[in-house]
């Protein structure tokens, strides 16, 4: 039961017997795919299809499929253009068309491999789109409206191609001043100009989006008495704010409780219960799987009514799940090819058929996973 808390990633591009067996154990609620789970489609396949066979419920299979650099295919297939590279396309008639191509084709993509929930949109606002917090190409607007209009097109298109979505990251890494794959952000911004700008989108598409992330982030306005401590763990942020306030009731999870933001500070154990008891109701581990029975055994020191509230939200999102079509080689072949007539129409036909480099961009670790 507890175990539909926790969302882990895995080792490889076959799972071992050892993950076999503990997630046999755990039962947890999903899980995530990066780069080293990525050999080829088929391959990609038979890793989710055994994922079903591990879990006596349905489980969650996520990835990170936005675009751009944070693309976990780029190795197998045609990298789509970026958000920003979109939103820099035209006119807002052929930016909204190739956005909804692209939820269309990413959902078709998806089903092909057995991912049911892409951890997309980003609703994140960049405000320097040279920024060093890992958040460069990856933002559909400069400003609230632009955000809205954007991800709010994609998340519709991806949605109707029967994946589920993941807003994030609340309540803002636009606003981040380093990247929280490495350290956490100090954001200084006053809860007012954030209801202003950054919480626009979150509040324009709530009823939209199928779930939430929240990020690693300390937010000064929102726990000015307690000076450092992750947005993703605070009670006043997740609950007070986005639960009682803006009225959230659907599945929050934590990004990746692995980055540095986190790690650097926090324990295995203690990171999972702080995060289920500010209002999150999964906890993602994405890399040191090993230590997911520390972190069930976290989950099962909280009290049975907190359980019992984000088991009920796990479980109606569930409901929404869509069963993968078949796989087809011919199929992928052709969805491969409309994400390069995508590349083509956003960038210009040159552009599109060289490989992207994003050596010139500031280093993170999301574009490597």
């Amino acid at each position: 039961m507890h175990g539909q808390l926790l969302l882990l990633g895995i080792k490889g591009t076959q799972l071992t017997s050892e993950e076999i067996s503990t997630f046999k154990k755990i039962q947890p609620g999903g899980f995530v795919l990066f780069g080293r789970n990525v050999e080829s489609p088929e391959q990609i396949r038979e890793l989710t299809d055994s994922l079903h066979n591990v879990c006596d419920e349905t489980p969650l299979i996520t990835i990170d499929q936005e675009g751009g650099r944070v693309t976990r295919t780029k190795t197998i297939a045609n990298e789509p253009p970026s958000a920003q590279q979109f939103r820099q396309a035209g006119d807002l008639k052929k930016v909204a068309g190739l956005i909804a191509r692209h939820g269309m084709i990413t959902a078709d993509i998806l089903h092909q491999l057995g991912v049911n929930m892409n951890l997309c949109p980003v609703l994140d606002i960049s405000y320097d789109d040279d920024s060093q917090n890992a958040m460069q190409g990856r933002c559909y607007g400069t400003d609230a409206q632009e955000v809205i209009c954007n991800a709010g097109v994609y998340n519709a298109n991806l949605r109707k191609g029967k994946i589920l979505s993941c807003a994030k990251h609340f309540p803002s890494c636009g606003l981040a001043d380093v990247d929280p794959h490495h350290d956490l952000p100090f954001v200084r911004k006053s809860k007012e100009d954030m209801m202003q700008s950054d919480l626009l989108p979150y509040t324009a598409l709530m009823d939209t989006l199928d779930s939430m992330m929240s990020c690693h982030a300390h937010f000064s306005a929102i726990d000015p008495d307690q000076p450092g401590l992750p947005g993703s763990f605070s009670k006043n942020l997740l609950t007070g704010l986005l639960r009682n306030q803006l009225g959230y009731d659907g599945v929050l999870m934590t990004d990746d409780l692995d980055m540095g933001a986190i790690v650097n500070t926090y324990g295995r154990g203690p990171d999972v219960k702080m995060a289920i008891e500010a209002g999150n109701d999964m906890a993602m581990i994405c890399h040191q799987t090993d230590s997911a029975e520390i972190a069930l055994k976290a989950l099962q020191e909280i009290s049975a009514f907190r359980i019992e509230d984000s088991l009920k939200r796990i479980k109606k999102l569930k409901k929404r799940i869509a069963k993968p079509t078949a796989f087809q080689r011919k199929r992928w072949d052709h969805f491969d090819e409309e994400v390069m007539q995508l590349r083509i129409d956003t960038l210009g036909e040159e552009a599109a058929k060289n490989a992207e480099d994003h050596g010139g961009q500031a280093y993170s670790p999301v574009q490597d996973y």
